[in-house]
């Protein structure tokens, strides 16, 4: 992360897109080899190293049962 690249955002390294822009792809359908067909510049370690990030992001989430 860097504050002086998408306001400090998780992003791929070399990269200026954003875990949560390769994140949201995924959940739109593309595949990997969508993902890597567009941009080039990406690599399968990075979609990998995206995945965990997410999964440690949900990982350390906190959740707390509604009052109602």
């Amino acid at each position: 992360m860097d504050p002086e690249i998408l306001a400090g955002k998780p992003i791929v390294r070399g990269t200026r897109l954003s875990v949560e822009f390769v994140i949201g792809l995924m959940a739109d359908g593309w595949s990997e080899a969508d993902i890597l067909r567009n941009y080039p510049a990406l690599s399968h370690e990075d979609i990998s190293a995206c995945l965990a990030y997410a999964r440690d992001a949900l990982r350390s989430e906190k959740t707390y049962p509604s009052a109602a």
